[in-house]
């Protein structure tokens, strides 16, 4: 069997400790080009999605699968790519997988109702679903163990920017342009990247013997995720688990998952994604971590907007200008965390990081109708800080005792971990925050409108004065759920690498060296 190898690339194992290599920031570059744009992608379509409803005439439960066909789409198409990447090559699955997005967008900017726009959307879908886990793995085999946290780094930027500048740019298309930019936006930046990787991403000189695709493995896994997020959107909108439409959901994808586990367990390397390589202590661990980051962080996330436009009141435009504090924090973070990664291990960044995070939402469990917005603009900075020093370690760690010729099967396995664990978190936290602010209108005698977070689009402006208040002490429930949801990072932590200075991309050599090409 021979294994891939890109020209330029660091030889996992090797005494790369250094500085990152011209090779390795041109690739990270090329990747964030094509992430940025669906990373972005994401949030423009949900800020838009009441202007959709209005403009193509559909009902808001309707146009929702705007999104949720986007989202099935993702879930399906990601235990495909490791598969694909192995017996096409990293370049040619990236530059498809790119293409197809592009050409989705542009379909979607021309459909004439919401019925093509979901269809469109669910092909945007099957692209950007593999841009994830293909952007990881090519920049994991490209850095090697030694500098796996400055180049994971640079795969942060979009991940942790999108959700912030999102909004900021979805707003200001949806307020100052007709719906259709949201989707052509897309394609100048699209055919951009799908050029630059023609151009500078290295081809790939050997290919692993894939063998055939494992059909079984890839119905069981992407219709089991698919119908895990499909119960977590549904358990969001219904705000609670309770109704049996969620509970479906869930528990078929539960034991599809374990159907799945007794399958790959039984057809060992030949599955679409070895479970397995949850062997590797290392990894396994990262996994955990990477889990609860996006249930605890990513899922606090979506109670930042919704407070500055709820409670507060203020637009789409506003309220993503005034989640930039968070990006910002971010990118401090990441140029110093990546570095430090690899210098002391990310057993000692992750905790530092969860800290940040810990004191960036804690003054969020105390937020009112008229808080300071000097006062959240400098606590969202010190939550940036801490998303920064959490999210890309964690990643990184997974990768750092993998050979290369696994590097591709365990992308997608995080790429899944996060998109579950951010769903939950979400659903989660909208299910807090949906019957903690019910119960309070109930006890003033008050019957609240619609379900989940509908429930909070259907209050009244007139109705502010009195609601507002309840409504701010809803999310300080909320957060303070986010808050414990994010210090039980704390536990996987502590497993995760912890290093001298100079032992950075040696630990182990005989797991992380690559096989040799025969």
């Amino acid at each position: 069997m021979t294994t891939s190898s890109s020209p330029g690339a660091a030889e996992p194992g090797a005494d790369d400790s250094g500085g990152l290599d011209r090779n390795v920031i041109i690739t990270g570059l090329v990747i964030v080009a094509g992430l940025i744009m669906v990373v972005l992608d994401t949030t423009i379509v949900n800020v838009a999605l009441d202007t959709l409803s209005q403009e193509l005439g559909a009902g808001l439960s309707t146009t929702q699968w705007v999104v949720t066909g986007y989202l099935l789409a993702v879930a399906m198409v990601i235990p495909i790519t490791g598969w694909a990447m192995d017996r096409f090559g990293s370049r040619p699955t990236w530059i498809t997988a790119l293409s197809l997005f592009v050409v989705g967008s542009a379909l979607c900017a021309l459909a004439w109702d919401i019925q093509s726009l979901i269809v469109f959307r669910i092909l945007q879908g099957l692209g950007g679903g593999m841009l994830m886990p293909a952007g990881q793995a090519m920049i994991a085999r490209a850095a090697g163990p030694g500098r796996m946290g400055r180049a994971m780094a640079i795969l942060g930027v979009p991940m942790l920017l999108g959700p912030v500048f999102g909004p900021v740019i979805g707003g200001a298309l949806v307020e100052y342009s007709s719906w259709h930019w949201i989707f052509i936006v897309n394609v100048p930046i699209g055919i951009l990247a799908v050029a630059l990787a023609f151009w500078r991403l290295p081809a790939d000189d050997d290919l692993v013997d894939a063998g055939r695709l494992d059909w079984l493995g890839l119905v069981l896994l992407s219709g089991s995720l698919a119908s895990l997020l499909y119960g977590l959107s549904e358990a969001s909108s219904a705000g609670g688990f309770s109704e049996w439409n969620v509970l479906g959901w869930l528990i078929g994808g539960g034991v599809g998952l374990l159907a799945y586990v007794g399958h790959s367990l039984r057809k060992g390397a030949d599955s679409i994604i070895d479970v397995r390589l949850l062997g590797n202590r290392l990894f396994a661990m990262s996994t955990v971590a990477v889990f609860l980051v996006a249930i605890g962080l990513f899922g606090g996330m979506l109670l930042l907007p919704l407070y500055y436009q709820t409670v507060r009141g203020e637009g789409a435009l506003n309220a993503g200008l005034l989640l930039a504090p968070q990006g910002l924090g971010a990118i401090v973070a990441m140029i110093i965390g990546g570095r430090l990664t690899d210098r002391i291990g990310a057993g000692y960044v992750v905790p530092v990081g969860v800290t940040l995070g810990l004191l960036g939402t804690l003054p969020f469990t105390q937020v009112g109708t008229d808080t300071s917005y000097w006062w959240l603009s400098l606590v969202l900075f010190v939550r940036g800080m801490g998303l920064g020093a959490v999210m890309m370690p964690t990643i990184s760690s997974a990768y750092l005792k993998l050979g290369a010729d696994k590097v591709t099967r365990a992308a997608p396995t995080l790429s899944a971990i996060q998109q579950v664990g951010a769903s939950l978190g979400s659903a989660v936290l909208v299910t807090a925050l949906t019957a903690h602010f019910t119960g309070l209108l109930s006890d003033q005698g008050v019957q609240s409108q619609g379900s989940g977070s509908d429930a909070l689009g259907a209050i009244p402006p007139e109705a502010m004065p009195v609601v507002g208040p309840l409504l701010a002490d809803s999310f300080g429930f909320a957060f303070w759920i986010a808050f414990g949801l994010t210090a039980v990072i704390y536990i996987p932590a502590l497993f995760l690498p912890r290093h001298g200075k100079n032992s950075a991309g040696t630990t182990d050599a005989a797991e992380t060296a690559a096989p040799p090409v025969l």
